[in-house]
């Protein structure tokens, strides 16, 4: 593997994808994933990507994001994710994004806490669109790397500054990689739960690095429960079924084959009277009917969640579905500012892995697209500001390190940034230990929280 690179990126979702497109072509770039390029939440979306649909939405949107989010938000944050909306939309379509259309014009569909229809959608499947899509052109340009099954174990820090990651490499082999500016837009923390509709492997990779590293973190609490997702008893994997069911009109049904919840109320509300009506009716789930919906075929309109229930036995045309709560999105995360920038110099983070307050203590439904991509460009936009006036700059200790025969690498690296090879030896340990220092400061937040009468979504 190369040794230097003026931007590494790790991770292969929308975030990174993005980032990736909107640096300069003569920029050499690292991109990284821990599994296939696929296996990204970007890719497992159903629901779709809000936009403003023209200038008498805004109130309405910023209004909406904030409720949703108990009015903790980052205001500075809604504002651009808002004002941005309409140009990341075109930017898509530019580059062959294929949302749902009747006779050229877009369809707006509406999910719980929207106010009004403006989410943009390509049938239950819309991440996977748009992340295709994007990982398509990343793959044609040619100063990308793309290195997959290749993880991040950590960062090369010094005076609070990163000059570049730890790597281990799809053969299992530790390397120290360097760069001008590293972008971390790894996912969030569903792989630590036993029930997530997230992927497994995504397990806060860079939340358990801040806290080694003392990287600044916020609100690691703030975990939302996805309403509905589809009950088994198997272990693995929740599949999702999607809040757009419930915009177009399915409904919630107890034991009794009664409604009794308002569906289009934020998640974490209509997740609470879930798990409420559970304990009530003394089942493991409630059930969700597609039968309410009228003036579509929700065979075409959400071909995946059918197919999907069909393979487990239930056929969405005629009966009603098994659905349970699962942990579904990180509202917090890294702490980063309006261009995505970090508390450590030259490490920026996207995505769910960062947490720039747009979503406050709850996400609005389809905003985690929208939001990942207009601070991912945000964040490529800084990045090449910073290289065009600086270009690649080697700083002594970077440049004698990265040359250094191998067998003696790690003693420079052991030296200047408290880096040991043996801490990595064991990966299944090393996780482990990674994944409770996540815990851990999710049980120190929520004790605080407690303290102080201020509980939060769950």
């Amino acid at each position: 593997m190369k040794r230097v690179y003026d931007v590494i990126i790790v991770g292969s979702g929308v975030a990174g994808c993005f980032a990736a497109l909107h640096l300069p072509e003569d920029m050499d770039i690292l991109m990284i994933t821990k599994a296939d390029p696929e296996e990204s939440d970007s890719f497992l979306a159903q629901g779709g990507i809000c936009v403003l649909r023209d200038a008498e939405d805004y109130d309405s949107f910023f209004e909406d994001t904030l409720r949703a989010g108990h009015y903790e938000n980052r205001k500075e944050s809604v504002d651009i994710m808002i004002r941005s909306s309409r140009e990341i939309i075109d930017e898509l379509i530019g580059y062959g994004v294929d949302f749902a259309r009747d006779g050229g014009e877009l369809l707006y569909t509406r999910e719980g806490a929207h106010s009004k229809n403006r989410i943009l959608y390509h049938d239950d499947i819309t991440g996977k669109e748009i992340t295709s899509t994007l990982l398509e052109h990343v793959r044609h340009k040619k100063n990308i790397t793309l290195r997959t099954h290749t993880e991040m174990v950590d960062i090369l820090a010094k005076d609070n500054q990163c000059d570049g990651i730890i790597v281990r490499t799809s053969e299992g082999g530790m390397e120290a990689v360097f760069a001008q500016n590293v972008l971390w837009a790894c996912g969030g923390i569903g792989g630590i739960y036993e029930h997530s509709t997230n992927f497994p492997h995504l397990t806060g990779d860079a939340l358990a690095i801040s806290l080694k590293r003392g990287i600044e973190l916020e609100n690691v609490d703030y975990v939302q429960i996805h309403p509905t997702t589809l009950y088994t008893c198997r272990p693995g994997r929740s599949f999702l079924i999607s809040e757009s069911v419930r915009g177009e009109g399915a409904v919630l049904y107890n034991k009794q084959g009664e409604r009794f919840v308002n569906e289009l109320l934020p998640r974490d509300v209509v997740t609470e009277a879930i798990q409420k009506q559970m304990t009530k009716d003394h089942m493991p789930y409630v059930r969700l009917s597609f039968l309410t919906i009228k003036d579509m075929d929700v065979r075409e309109r959400f071909p995946n969640i059918y197919q999907k229930c069909l393979e487990e036995g239930y056929d969405i045309t005629r009966e009603p579905i098994p659905v349970v709560p699962a942990q579904h999105y990180f509202m917090g995360g890294v702490w980063v500012d309006k261009d995505s920038r970090t508390s450590m110099k030259h490490l920026y983070a996207a995505g769910e892995t960062s947490c720039n307050g747009v979503h406050g203590a709850n996400r609005l439904a389809s905003n985690s697209l929208l939001e990942s991509l207009v601070f991912a460009e945000r964040a490529a936009k800084k990045m090449a500001a910073e290289w065009a006036a600086e270009g690649l700059v080697e700083n002594a200790d970077r440049k004698e390190t990265a040359t250094e025969p191998k067998e003696d690498e790690w003693k420079l690296l052991a030296k200047r940034y408290d880096i040991r090879k043996e801490d990595y030896q064991d990966m299944e340990e090393y996780a482990e230990r990674c994944k409770e220092s996540i815990w851990d400061a999710i049980r120190k937040e929520d004790e605080y929280e407690s303290n102080h009468k201020n509980t939060k979504c769950g």
